[in-house]
């Protein structure tokens, strides 16, 4: 399950782009330029999945601060798009191809609304659309009305309106299994974007002795993602090689868990002393967490990170090039980064091409694509 391409138009520094994914994508540019713009409209479409699209933009600092404020053409209305194409197989008698895409608008009150904040974010449309000769549409949504497609084929309409906050396709369940597969696909993406690594953060506390297949955003269950793989897997090869590649002669002590699972580090300097989670440096606790989110027991379908290399030594990123280059063996990730030495290493072990990410005209952009969405040389 994949993501093909993604369209963004009028959100923060981005006016109108549209370009195509790969299983890597890496994009590094300087301040400013928006980047993490591009990945936070990522986060929308995840949110849009979760439920969560009016929330995230009014954390924002809400749909104003969230706006293109540059030049719009008379016709062009103040509204937020996102849109993303998916490339997906659903079980079914004959495996076919599912490849479907999600559209969602985002703008300012309306009065058809009845239960609506004057400043609230408000989904205008949403679209689920099989693209083909002969395009079949599985949900669409104008205002606060909603049809879909059943299982027969027939288009149904909701029979209660939707709130201006919620999204169609969080709010529509059991109705279409294709509906449902995309809301979990969409909804299963995961999003790193640095780790806390002050005294209180997550990370340097013991975390409860559950099986973790996955890291979560703010990597609290670490120590429970590397116990799962000593001690549930059996197979910490991927693991103990970031390690020594990062640290030479260092070794990750992962103690079998108890009520908690924890986790410590061994250098060779001082080879009689185990530093735990709380003792270890920014740094490294960063790395470790990274490691958790790339190599862990089951990865998410879609990983995107932004900035990694926060608070890395140099020597750090060929390791943390190689643990994203076996990450996306595994699963599709994204990667946006300031640092041209990650970028560069990241090329070594993989042959992807990096995308630098400019301004044009006052807007986000990314050099090589033309205007019609694509890479030409691709």
């Amino acid at each position: 399950m994949s993501l093909t391409d993604l369209d963004i138009s009028f959100y923060r520094s981005i006016r109108s782009i549209r370009f195509p994914l790969r299983r890597l994508t890496v994009l590094v540019g300087g301040n400013g330029v928006g980047k993490t713009n591009l990945y936070r409209a990522l986060e929308m479409v995840h949110a849009a999945a979760t439920g969560e699209l009016a929330l995230n933009l009014a954390r924002e600092g809400g749909l104003a601060s969230a706006m293109w404020a540059g030049p719009r053409k008379s016709h062009e209305q103040p509204r937020l798009n996102f849109e993303v194409g998916l490339d997906t197989i659903l079980p079914g008698d004959d495996e076919a191809a599912f490849v479907p895409r999600y559209a969602v608008e985002v703008g300012f009150g309306d009065s058809r609304y009845q239960a609506v904040f004057s400043e609230e974010p408000q989904i205008k449309s949403e679209s689920l659309v099989l693209p083909g000769r002969r395009s079949v549409t599985l949900l669409e949504r104008k205002g606060p009305a909603a049809w879909y497609r059943d299982e027969s084929g027939r288009l149904r309409q909701l029979d209660q309106p939707l709130l201006a906050s919620e999204t169609a396709l969080s709010a529509l369940r059991g109705t279409l299994p294709e509906l449902d597969a995309v809301r979990h696909l969409l909804s299963s993406w995961r999003f790193y974007h640095g780790f806390r690594t002050d005294a209180g953060s997550p990370l340097r506390r013991p975390s409860l002795a559950v099986t973790a297949p996955t890291l979560d955003a703010d990597g609290g269950n670490l120590g429970a993602v590397l116990a799962t793989l000593k001690h549930i897997r059996g197979d910490t090869g991927d693991l103990d090689a970031a390690v020594d590649q990062a640290f030479p002669g260092a070794r990750l002590q992962i103690p079998p868990p108890g009520r908690d699972a924890s986790f410590s580090m061994i250098f060779p300097e001082v080879p009689q002393r185990a530093f735990g989670a709380a003792e270890l440096s920014d740094g490294t606790l960063q790395f470790l967490a990274l490691l958790g989110a790339l190599l862990a027991y089951r990865l998410p379908p879609f990983i995107a990170l932004n900035e990694p290399e926060t608070s890395l030594h140099p020597d750090l990123l060929p390791a943390l090039a190689r643990a994203i280059a076996r990450a996306a063996t595994r699963s599709q990730v994204w990667v946006v980064t300031h640092s041209v030495p990650l970028a560069e290493a990241i090329a070594e072990e993989t042959g992807i091409v990096p995308r630098k990410v400019i301004r044009r005209d006052g807007a986000t952009w990314i050099e090589g694509l033309s205007d019609i969405g694509i890479f030409p040389e691709e």
